[in-house]
């Protein structure tokens, strides 16, 4: 389907370097929007941006700290200067990290007793780690929000879209700074939405399901390719039996940017999981 009212338009992608984030730029550049992939690896970034100019896109390779808002300051010159002024905002930086992560999903009272370096439980976790993760993803789309939106409060149809995740409904074990931080986002979205509202610019969310990354990928396949213990557990609580695929997200992303189907969508936060949200387990 093609969007005809994105064409010409300048979207920055955070996280663009990543393969959701990537798969979001390459797919707004196939629609004739300009787009700046920003990433805190910058030939990562700049490997999604030779990608879209070699098919006839329009990118550039932004390399940046979504943490540091100098950095990002530094960014919006530059998008400014060689793209325009930002019409679509993606905000898709952030990620987990071990620091905030337990060794085990539950605690066991043998946890309490028996100290086993090998085993992280949740009275282990580092605040400092806990406070990374949730900056990553909570302050990493403020400090660009913060940046970007200055110039879109300036124009029409603008539009903001949040990647959150399935843990802003609902926690996943092991994970706890990680769900914390997604469920910000997902709150942040609906403040947004009116905090801006009267300035033009929409802001709503996406919350991916399960998809395989570099990021994710040992935590859902084992060395010989097969799914771990926890992809099982995905799978039999996802009622269509299955990851998801990057392209399955791109719709809902044209969906939110194009007013011409979401003009009066703001503030909402689009669930792309294969009915694991939904799925109670029984």
């Amino acid at each position: 389907m093609t969007h005809e009212k994105l064409k010409g338009r300048v979207a920055v992608v955070t996280g663009g370097g990543g393969v959701l984030c990537g798969d979001f730029a390459k797919a707004l550049a196939r629609q004739g929007v300009k787009v700046a992939v920003l990433d805190l690896n910058e030939a990562a970034a700049q490997k999604v941006a030779d990608e879209i100019n070699r098919d006839g896109g329009t990118a550039i390779a932004v390399g940046c700290n979504v943490l540091e808002t100098e950095s990002m300051q530094k960014a919006r010159d530059i998008v400014n200067e060689k793209l325009g002024t930002c019409d679509i905002l993606l905000n898709g930086a952030g990620g987990n990290n071990p620091k905030g992560t337990t060794s085990k999903e539950t605690l066991e009272e043998v946890d309490l007793y028996e100290k086993n370096d090998d085993i992280k439980t949740f009275f282990d976790l580092d605040p400092q780690g806990i406070s990374f993760v949730f900056n990553l993803n909570f302050l990493g789309t403020l400090i660009p929000t913060q940046v970007f939106a200055r110039d879109m409060a300036k124009k029409e149809n603008s539009c903001i879209v949040m990647i959150t995740s399935m843990n802003a409904f609902r926690p996943l074990t092991k994970i706890p700074a990680y769900s914390a931080a997604k469920a910000a986002v997902k709150n942040f979205t609906e403040f947004m939405a009116v905090h801006f509202a009267d300035v033009g610019i929409r802001v709503n969310s996406i919350a991916p399901g399960f998809f395989s990354t570099n990021q994710n990928k040992t935590l859902l396949w084992n060395e010989d390719g097969s799914p771990t213990d926890r992809t099982k557990k995905i799978l039999a609580a996802t009622p269509m039996n299955r990851l998801g695929e990057p392209k399955e997200l791109e719709g809902t992303l044209m969906f939110l940017c194009d007013e011409d189907y979401s003009g009066f969508i703001t503030g909402t936060t689009i669930a792309v999981d294969g009915g694991f949200n939904a799925y109670s387990g029984v």
